[in-house]
């Protein structure tokens, strides 16, 4: 069983619509095409629903099934009842498996490294001046900061300060490592 420590990154923002999103959009397949397996955890503050109205998992569930999981031979749903909100490193340690890297969106009362988007025309302070968690800032409108500074634009100088910053290409991730390194030299 492996029992590394998968490293985690939530992407975060001071108000809803900062683009948190769409950065992750373009950072995910960057960070596969460098061979690392991504993982994804949004957390979302009210109630939701992912299953759709009338099929067959919503049924078992709206008739009072505890837990509901449609599987098929690439994917997995679970919809689950749960008494109280489970951790981010419980989730991590419950359903993160075969990842090299979880992001986060949102959790930003979380302590682990954190990269903030920030819109400068909000004017809002960016969270760095008062979180020692956040490790970089995108933003649409360079800034200074005490943190590196990255345009939303640029999801190739993110990626890298990412597998940079939380040692991925390093980790000594075993056989199973998917993490690819350069061409070899001749």
């Amino acid at each position: 069983m492996d029992r590394r420590v998968i490293p985690v990154l939530s992407v975060v923002g001071g108000s809803s619509n900062t683009g948190k999103t769409t950065l992750l959009e373009k950072l995910i397949p960057i960070l596969k095409s460098r061979g690392l397996r991504v993982g994804t955890i949004k957390h979302h503050a009210g109630d939701f629903e992912i299953d759709r109205e009338g099929k067959d998992s919503y049924r078992h569930k709206k008739a009072g099934a505890s837990v509901s999981m449609i599987t098929s031979s690439d994917k997995i749903g679970l919809v689950a009842d749960m008494t109280q909100e489970l951790t981010l490193s419980e989730l991590v340690r419950l359903y993160m498996r075969d990842i090299d890297l979880v992001i986060t969106e949102g959790y930003k009362r979380e302590h682990m490294p954190k990269l903030e988007v920030y819109v400068y025309q909000k004017g809002l302070d960016p969270l760095a001046s008062q979180d020692p968690d956040v490790i970089a800032i995108a933003t649409d409108r360079m800034i200074e900061a005490h943190v590196p500074v990255f345009l939303r634009d640029e999801p190739e100088a993110i990626a890298e300060f990412i597998v940079t910053r939380l040692k991925l290409g390093s980790r000594g991730m075993g056989q199973g490592s998917r993490v690819r390194k350069g061409p070899a030299k001749s």
